[in-house]
């Protein structure tokens, strides 16, 4: 009889004749119908909450490259005479970790939820986006710290908060894994090709090791809680963005890469013009 009344189902096969008995019925139906309410109006936060996080993850695959790493993110910017707009970007970062502080603190469950990708996911492109500003900060002369520096305190408190409600503790990775000493002559040899002025101190290698350590263990933390892998420093030679895959991809990102980094003093419509002729005859050899 209290299944029934809980879940308000109503078989009246059995029923209360007291008076305190019925009060006990219409209260326990009462509950049942809010316990309902409460989970139909549960779901929809959790998935606006999620999709709210997965919008800023997703955005990252042309910015920093899937999985995203701090070199794609920082060259890529360069190339293309934009490093200046990354203060924008770190800045909406750090809205972004604020808010997925306070969500993933009230609803914890949230942690687990995957992204759409193998590659990706919220911890990838939080570790991706603090590496960013740790190269700003210590290697970057071409950019103001300020916004490098306050994204990746909000960052850190994130990684800080999220592991200390689920009682994830460091690990004692060093780092020499992600960032080797050969890895990091690699570095910064992408980035000063792509036209980033780089602190060339003897010390900086040593600077960006000490502030690696003050969030990378409790990243490889989470990692090893979660089941999510961290990004590398440099991406793999096989890394491919999910919008350069599918029909025609290739083309797509070369005649993007042409478009977006002219070579010639040319009026924007001829050379729009010689870029339109070169895609027909790429396409016409492909039909």
């Amino acid at each position: 009889m209290s299944g029934v009344t809980f879940f308000t189902l109503g078989y009246g096969d059995v029923v209360p004749h007291s008076g305190v008995g019925r009060a006990l019925a219409v209260i326990e139906a009462g509950t049942g119908i809010g316990l309902i309410a409460v989970v139909i109006g549960y779901l929809p936060v959790l998935y606006q909450l999620f999709s709210r996080r997965e919008a800023h993850v997703i955005q990252l695959d042309a910015r920093a490259g899937s999985p995203p790493t701090a070199t794609t993110m920082l060259s890529r910017h360069a190339e293309t005479g934009g490093l200046g707009k990354l203060e924008d970007l770190l800045r909406e970062w750090e809205v972004w970790g604020s808010e997925l502080l306070e969500s993933h603190l009230s609803y914890p469950m949230l942690v687990y939820y995957r992204s759409q990708h193998d590659n990706q996911s919220w911890l990838a492109a939080l570790t991706a986006v603090m590496d960013t500003c740790a190269l700003i900060l210590v290697g970057v002369d071409d950019l103001n710290p300020l916004q490098a520096r306050m994204t990746f305190a909000m960052a850190r408190q994130v990684v800080v908060e999220i592991a200390r409600s689920f009682r994830v503790s460091p690990s004692r990775y060093t780092g020499g894994d992600r960032l080797a000493h050969q890895e990091y002559g690699r570095m910064v040899a992408i980035l000063v090709a792509a036209g980033i002025e780089w602190n060339e101190s003897v010390n900086v290698e040593e600077t960006l090791a000490a502030l690696r350590a003050t969030y990378e263990p409790l990243l490889d933390g989470l990692a090893s809680a979660l089941l999510l892998p961290l990004p590398t420093w440099i991406a793999r030679q096989d890394a491919a963005d999910h919008w350069r895959r599918g029909h025609r991809g290739l083309i797509a990102s070369r005649l993007i890469e042409e478009l977006s980094t002219p070579t010639t003093s040319e009026p924007a419509d001829v050379t729009g013009r010689r870029m339109a002729q070169r895609l027909l005859s790429r396409l016409r050899r492909r039909i």
